[in-house]
């Protein structure tokens, strides 16, 4: 079938952002997202709260998708949606919608693994966009995941290593709660880290054997450092914001890139594709940069609109499963834990 005629209507709910897109073959035509602001004085994201909040966004965020794209529903020739990983409030509304629009419109459905989307976002027609080549690399951070996958095609994949305890997003925001910083705290660490001291304060590093992570021994010795110092001097975090900050993120970033370069050096794999919420942070971007230059990697960081959950990831997915004929019929069901194959 020719690319042009494919028309994939695409939604995304795991979390707390409600987002519909319309792909034309592997092209974005329109990617809406409406965000929640609902979440920052609570400090974190409330399931019960961000399942509301999609329930009233998703109609006028599909209806601006479509308007955006200029393209009728009837002209769709599938819709897609995330399965999950996610809050199962949050898939749910989600999930409902696209079985009733499908069944609706008489058109196929695709679902969707939502981490295998960020993957696989980097095969979306960009202009000026080199795509990886298989087999390469993906590391996966997020805030619910942090993971190492060997991608062998679009639809095989290995996850090599994963985080054991909290994800590196977790530990950005956590960080963040801890300095009084509002939520979403991580990428307020990532600005005031740009202006301060990376090794102003020495953080120790989880020792986690193999391509796994830790990062819950990070956010405790964080944790104990600041109460020690603001013990001895209430104003030290005010006094030294940027340091703090910059420390924070050094060792983060060491971690992430110890364990990407262990995993290049197993594998002898030297194409290298970020993705997820935290793939927007401008340090380990920096890292990645540098490292290719190093260790002549080829590396892969997606546009920032692809980064953060979004519905054009879960339209290429569509889009590839479509050319596949890999569609589900209504029994299908949301799940909140949903592992990449």
């Amino acid at each position: 079938m020719d690319n042009k005629t494919i028309y994939i209507l695409a939604i995304e709910s795991s979390c707390d952002d409600t987002s519909a897109a319309v792909l034309c073959g592997n092209r974005t035509l329109s990617n809406i997202v409406a965000t929640q602001k609902i979440h920052e004085e609570y400090g974190g994201v409330v399931p019960e709260l961000a399942s509301r909040a999609h329930q009233q966004n998703i109609v006028p965020v599909v209806h601006q998708a479509l308007a955006k794209a200029n393209i009728d529903k009837k002209q769709l020739s599938a819709i897609a949606f995330t399965r999950g990983p996610g809050l199962m409030g949050s898939l749910l509304v989600g999930t409902s919608f696209a079985k009733s629009l499908s069944l609706g419109l008489g058109i196929p459905l695709i679902e969707v693994n939502h981490m295998q989307a960020h993957i696989l976002s980097h095969f979306i027609e960009e202009e000026n966009y080199k795509k990886p080549s298989f087999p390469f690399l993906a590391m996966t951070i997020s805030g619910g995941h942090t993971q190492i996958v060997l991608v062998k095609d679009y639809f095989d994949m290995e996850i090599l290593g994963e985080s054991l305890d909290d994800a590196v997003g977790e530990a950005y925001d956590k960080s963040a709660k801890i300095l009084g910083l509002p939520y979403p705290g991580g990428p307020l660490v990532d600005k005031y880290a740009q202006l301060g001291n990376p090794r102003a304060f020495p953080f120790p590093k989880p020792k986690v054997d193999g391509l796994n992570f830790s990062f819950s021994g990070l956010k405790t010795s964080i944790l104990y450092f600041i109460q020690r110092e603001t013990k001895n001097n209430p104003n030290f975090i005010a006094e030294n914001l940027n340091d703090i900050c910059a420390s924070i993120q050094y060792t983060i970033i060491n971690i992430l890139m110890d364990k990407i370069k262990k995993a290049a050096k197993q594998t002898g794999i030297t194409q290298i594709a970020i993705g997820g919420g935290v793939s927007a942070n401008s340090g380990i971007r920096q890292a990645l940069k540098k490292a290719e230059e190093k260790w002549g990697w080829n590396t892969y960081i997606p546009k920032f609109e692809y980064c953060t959950d979004n519905a054009a990831m879960i339209g290429i997915v569509g889009y590839l499963k479509y050319k596949e004929m890999d569609f589900v019929d209504q029994s299908i069901t949301a799940k909140a834990r949903y592992v990449i194959q």
